[in-house]
């Protein structure tokens, strides 16, 4: 797979609102293709059910936190749903040195933060198809409370107000379809943002209606 600049991976950032479904399409991409990796973030939000620290997520608390932040070991780094979330810089640049494409999961706080840092990148936001199908999406993970839920959905308008950052939209419909879509993107990006489609128009204008 050939970098943006010389032998080097690639940079991909990918965002989504909680309940898109951005981690199952990263975790499919990564099973077909065993030249992508996944940059682990680093967290200070408690552990879920079945995740492991050191895969999932670096699990840290939020004095460790600030003192990563303190030492500048960051690439990006943000507060989300009253946790913190961030990328390593040194680890990122690592495995891009390596040749092999990395893909950042973050929000569009993070994504700005990179975008700043370092300009080779390529960004894709994914999209729900409706705000229902976000709702029953959040509801069957079964994780949240409702009053967590009910903020995911208010806070998800703002996130996807920032769709317009990034340079490819994809919507989350048909999962099959949408992976595809990705593993397009991921194989031949081009730098620059694509032009939307109608119906990606109207799922949008739908999604930020207050």
């Amino acid at each position: 797979m050939s970098g943006m600049k010389g032998n080097k991976g690639r940079l991909f950032i990918i965002s989504a609102p909680s309940g898109a479904g951005k981690t199952s399409l990263v975790k499919a991409l990564l099973a077909s293709n065993s030249r992508i990796v996944v940059s682990i973030s680093y967290t200070t939000r408690p552990m879920r059910p079945g995740e492991k620290n050191g895969v999932d997520y670096h699990f840290v608390d939020h004095h460790a936190f600030k003192e990563l932040i303190k030492a500048g070991d960051f690439l990006e780094y943000a507060r989300v749903f009253d946790h913190y979330y961030g990328t390593s810089r040194s680890r990122v640049m690592e495995q891009l040195s390596k040749g092999l494409d990395v893909i950042l999961e973050i929000d569009w706080q993070g994504a700005q933060q990179v975008r700043r840092a370092m300009a080779q990148n390529v960004s894709i936001f994914i999209l729900p198809p409706s705000r229902a199908v976000l709702e029953q999406r959040l509801r069957s993970r079964k994780q949240d409370s409702n009053e967590v839920i009910e903020r995911r959905l208010c806070d998800a308008v703002t996130e996807i107000s920032h769709y317009d950052e990034f340079d490819y939209i994809v919507v989350n419909d048909d999962f099959d379809v949408a992976l595809a879509e990705l593993e397009a993107i991921i194989k031949s990006p081009h730098k620059g943002k694509k032009s939307l489609s109608d119906d990606d128009k109207k799922v949008l204008a739908s999604l930020l209606e207050s």
